[in-house]
């Protein structure tokens, strides 16, 4: 079964003790592949979104004055 729950996609089944289990639905192939995926067929490990928030990150620690600085880093 698939379906919203508290604002994330998941995917409900049942194990082979009849017990129901739940994993985010982006770990199955329940939803459509993301473009990204699709396009760079397995040649990237990175998204181009996550690599540039690393970079945000990474920027951050070496400038703890920016203003862009995220509060947790």
């Amino acid at each position: 079964m698939y379906r919203v729950a508290w604002g994330e996609q998941r995917v409900y089944f049942y194990d082979s003790e009849g017990q129901q289990k739940r994993l985010p639905a982006a770990w199955t192939d329940v939803l459509e592949p993301e473009p990204f995926v699709v396009v760079s067929a397995g040649r990237s490990l990175y998204r181009l979104s996550d690599l540039i928030e690393l970079r945000r990150l990474v920027d951050a620690l070496e400038d703890p004055t920016d203003p862009l600085a995220p509060d947790d880093v």
